[in-house]
């Protein structure tokens, strides 16, 4: 399980913004970086196992996230508590903000909460991650910037029992600006399984943190679900981030610049070592 974040690296105990003045149009988001559960709730009545698996956070989301944020010189915003414990990508209203059963695991620590257990919940991490998200983009557009949302999510391979062939979907809305390219540039690998609002779309009701700090606005977004078995070790985290850096930096032609100068530096560096 992911330690807790040191309080002077965190904007609060629940989210950390890194690269705040990062020069890409992009901000990347991570709605489920960590499986990190605060001590006042014990481990939800669950084991080690459950805490470690998807239904805890997005394994290998957050690597891939911060690769691709630091490649391009984007803000990074990372949610710092479990989903188990509040989903932060879920409005406050929904039913499954604090699930009792995740997938098909029952989640006894969430069972029987009083308005006021949820209250608190959406004070701990809900409100200052939406917050954080909310304060980062006012400051951007306040200054003329432009700015376009993506975030970061990774899927399981089997969920309920039925097998998912993508190695990576896209999820988007009425705005393709960001999807079309993205899903063009995936699909030129014939090795690649790609989902077009698959195994999501906005109508499973995953696309709540896009649509509340970017489609509200008018900002161009689009959510990134990469298959979780794919990014599970290092060499797949990098794997599917850099591909992810080159097709974002071939939109992007300055950003490419740079991308392509930092990461050779950075090679050079991992090869004397």
């Amino acid at each position: 399980m992911e330690p807790a974040l040191p309080a002077e690296h965190a904007t609060s105990n629940a989210v950390r913004i890194t690269n705040r003045n990062g020069r890409s149009p992009i901000v990347v988001i991570c709605d489920h970086a960590s499986n990190f559960i605060p001590e006042q709730f014990g481990r939800l009545g669950l084991g080690e196992r459950e805490l470690e698996s998807h239904i805890a956070w997005d394994p290998g989301a957050l690597p891939v996230a911060r690769r691709l944020a630091k490649a391009l010189d984007a803000a990074l915003v990372e949610s710092r508590v479990s989903r188990l414990v509040i989903d932060c990508n879920r409005p406050r209203d929904a039913p499954d903000l604090i699930c009792p059963v995740s997938e098909t695991t029952v989640v006894p620590g969430n069972a029987g909460l009083s308005p006021q257990d949820r209250e608190a919940r959406i004070a701990l991490s809900w409100q200052p991650f939406h917050e954080a998200v909310e304060a980062l983009i006012e400051d951007r557009l306040s200054q003329g910037r432009d700015t376009r949302l993506i975030s970061v999510h990774s899927f399981t391979p089997v969920y309920k029992g039925v097998k998912r062939p993508w190695h990576i979907g896209i999820l988007h809305d009425e705005d393709r600006s960001i999807a079309d390219p993205l899903i063009a540039a995936l699909k030129s690998s014939s090795s690649i399984v790609v989902g077009d609002n698959e195994p999501y779309s906005p109508a499973d009701r995953v696309y709540f943190t896009l649509e509340r700090h970017g489609r509200s606005r008018g900002l161009a977004c689009a959510m990134i679900e990469i298959r979780n078995d794919e990014i599970a070790e290092e060499i797949g985290q990098r794997k599917w981030a850099d591909m992810l850096i080159g097709i974002f930096s071939n939109l992007e032609p300055e950003a490419g610049r740079r991308t392509a100068a930092r990461i050779g530096m950075q090679r050079s560096v991992e090869q004397s070592t």
